[in-house]
């Protein structure tokens, strides 16, 4: 699969994961920009982050302020080729993966530490 077909299946699917969100959260969502990258740069994995992971948020959480720790503007971002391995190229449990990693992602946006992802079934 390339990356331009499967930038296409991500933006339908994050597209159809925000209009199924309750409109307060929705409207959150909406102030979050979402970036479809093929993998993680080598940057990322320089400071720690494992090559295979398939989303990240950075940034403060909604309603924070930004600090010297965090000087990026909210963002998540979803690593497509690592979600399409993960998705074994199977092209329903991709989108899957998209929507699920995607609402984790929103939910670190939203100030959910993992314990409350996990309680919400997002991990």
């Amino acid at each position: 699969m390339n990356l331009s077909r499967l930038t296409a299946l991500a933006q339908e699917t994050v597209a159809a994961t925000q209009s199924q969100l309750p409109e307060s959260v929705r409207t959150s969502a909406a102030t979050v920009p979402v970036h479809l990258a093929a993998g993680p740069e080598d940057a990322l994995i320089n400071e720690g982050f494992e090559p295979d992971i398939l989303g990240l948020f950075t940034g403060p959480a909604h309603g924070e302020e930004r600090t010297e720790d965090s000087l990026l503007p909210p963002q998540i971002f979803l690593y497509l080729e690592n979600l399409w391995d993960y998705a074994e190229g199977d092209e329903a449990v991709f989108r899957a993966e998209v929507r699920l990693t995607y609402l984790h992602e929103l939910g670190h946006f939203l100030g959910w530490d993992e314990t409350d992802l996990a309680v919400r079934g997002l991990e």
